[in-house]
């Protein structure tokens, strides 16, 4: 690896640092790494880590060395604008748009620049303890040996101590109902405390409306804890590839059209067609 994408990466590592307050609590919320390491990472003490640590550290801190300019469309800034007010004002909401409008790269950018920021992305192999265990590591607390209840006890004795904290449950509609029933859980102890936020595709809405209507467990309470409503994010537009395209070297216009036609308007698809187009004009 080479040294500029190792001060790139120490960079990014003490912003990471600064917002989760200490390079102990960092090193807690990266997974195999000591706080010596960052330590060594931070004071360019680099000779005995090895670049695989390396690459370790940047995907869990979020370093994208790809270095591609993120662009405020529509979509992404309607999601900024929501996640400042869920904090600001401890609400509680859920969040729907199409794959590919920009949800997670606007929650991504706001994470790195606010503390108190608890980004988890959810996947369907979570269980109960799978989920506890992501919440303490964002927290920065060790969860070994401990039982469900203990690690709820820790999650909600913590919250309650930061300022203007923020759950964002990402890709929510992959949680299984034994799991999302913890929303509920962590809405009755938190409310007016923190901001908590479920986001995911359209089909989070229609599965929390199904579960209403059959009066299936819970459902009623989740929808309405969630103000029984669910904030759309605008699908991408013409003109949002467009400033993509133009913010990432992309300017030429009927290559810019041929990526409009192309890309279903998905953002990361619009994303591959530009480094498609990039490495051809490198070629």
């Amino acid at each position: 690896m080479k040294q500029s994408e190792k001060q790139a990466i120490a960079a990014s590592l003490k912003e990471f640092c600064s917002l989760k307050g200490s390079q102990n609590a960092a090193s807690r919320s990266i997974s195999g790494v000591s706080s010596a390491t960052i330590s060594q990472m931070l004071n360019g003490q680099w000779d005995l880590i090895s670049d695989e640590m390396w690459r370790n550290v940047a995907a869990q801190i979020g370093h994208d060395r790809r270095k591609w300019n993120v662009v405020r469309t529509r979509g992404f800034q309607r999601m900024t604008d929501i996640l400042s007010d869920a904090k600001d004002r401890a609400l509680v909401m859920a969040v729907t748009g199409e794959a590919g409008c920009g949800k997670s790269e606007s929650i991504k950018v706001f994470a790195k620049g606010h503390r108190n920021v608890y980004h988890l992305v959810c996947s369907e192999y979570w269980n109960r303890k799978n989920f506890m265990t992501e919440m303490l590591a964002q927290l920065s607390i060790a969860s070994a040996g401990y039982t469900v209840s203990e690690m709820m006890s820790d999650i909600i004795s913590t919250i309650k101590k930061r300022e203007n904290p923020i759950i964002i449950l990402d890709e929510a509609d992959k949680l299984s109902d034994q799991v999302l029933y913890f929303f509920i859980s962590l809405y009755n102890h938190l409310e007016d405390d923190c901001g908590i936020i479920l986001c995911a595709t359209n089909y989070l809405e229609k599965r929390i409306n199904k579960g209403v209507a059959a009066n299936r467990k819970g459902y009623k309470e989740i929808f309405s804890r969630i103000g029984r409503k669910f904030i759309p994010i605008d699908q991408v537009n013409g003109d949002d590839v467009e400033a993509v395209c133009r913010a990432n070297g992309v300017t030429d216009e009927d290559t810019i059209d041929k990526i409009i036609d192309n890309c279903d308007y998905d953002l990361r698809r619009v994303r591959r067609l530009v480094h498609a187009e990039n490495r051809r004009r490198e070629a």
